[in-house]
């Protein structure tokens, strides 16, 4: 199991990369996955802006050679990986500007007669680990479920990964946020997967 990791959070002291370390952990020590590449976008220095004029044009995206080394990233992964938080509902702004840029049509998807795409990333599989410092049924209740809508309907599905698994963890900031069994619930998950059949959530 070939399996990239991304993520998308500007602090190496912060809570979500305690849990990158625990997937990174699990990872190696899971005989199962063969391979392991992390891609740090704000290490990385990547650029989310997106950029379109006479020379960059958006129907080139999929070809921009600026992109071809995150393109054989994600070609070579048959497991993907996005650690993040949550904030204001939704994924931080670095990973959106990644996603807007890599799973660009020509790449991800191809656009046809009909109404739904044929999706190009079929056969990968897909975890999400967030965090956020409200509790973990508010974007549930209150935001109607739209963080796992946005990243398992609108961007998932649509490129053709129906395997999709979420950890979403709330009341990160909280004392008593049981911090320490959710990082050993990351690591055992990781490091005891056998990689048959997925339960989707």
């Amino acid at each position: 199991m070939k399996t990239l990791i991304i993520y998308a959070h500007p602090n190496h002291e912060s809570l979500c990369y305690a849990f990158l370390q625990k997937v990174l952990e699990g990872c190696r020590d899971n005989l199962v996955i063969s391979e392991i590449q992390l891609l740090d976008l704000y290490a990385e220095g990547f650029d989310p802006v997106l950029v379109f004029n006479e020379k960059k044009r958006r129907r080139d995206m999929h070809t921009d050679p600026e992109l071809a080394r995150y393109r054989e990233q994600l070609s070579w992964a048959e497991q993907i990986v996005f650690v993040y938080p949550i904030w204001w509902g939704r994924p931080p702004a670095m990973l959106l500007g990644y996603i807007d840029k890599m799973f660009a049509a020509g790449f991800a998807f191809r656009t046809g007669r009909g109404l739904i795409p044929g999706g190009l990333l079929k056969g990968k599989r897909v975890v999400c680990i967030s965090t956020m410092k409200g509790p973990t049924f508010y974007p549930l209740f209150w935001l109607n479920n739209s963080h796992k809508v946005l990243m398992r309907r609108a961007l998932f599905s649509y490129v053709g990964i129906k395997k999709v698994k979420f950890f979403e963890f709330g009341g990160m900031e909280h004392p008593d946020g049981r911090q320490e069994q959710k990082l050993n619930r990351v690591y055992q998950y990781f490091r005891n997967a056998k990689y048959g059949r997925m339960v989707i959530r």
